[in-house]
């Protein structure tokens, strides 16, 4: 699977994108374990309310399961003007 950093969130895990292998059954499981790997992925996903996820290419949610899912992106929310 491919997931996708945007924002702050690339800037502290230092990569735009990434290949995973996961057996993460939904997003908050692919988020434990990349907060797991090592510090700088802990500050990136240490505040999940402070974080939108993408799957796929459409707004999802932390609960949503990762079946088939090709791409997974997570970004800060976004405000407009």
């Amino acid at each position: 699977m491919n997931i996708v950093y945007f924002a702050w969130v690339r800037e502290r895990i230092g990569l735009p994108q990434e290949s995973v292998q996961t057996e993460a059954a939904t997003v908050k499981d692919l988020v434990a374990e990349l907060a797991a790997r090592e510090d700088r992925y802990a500050a990136a996903f240490a505040d999940t309310s402070a974080l939108r996820v993408a799957i796929d290419q459409e707004l999802s949610d932390f609960d949503a399961p990762l079946a088939g899912v090709k791409e997974v992106a997570f970004f800060p929310p976004m405000t407009g003007g």
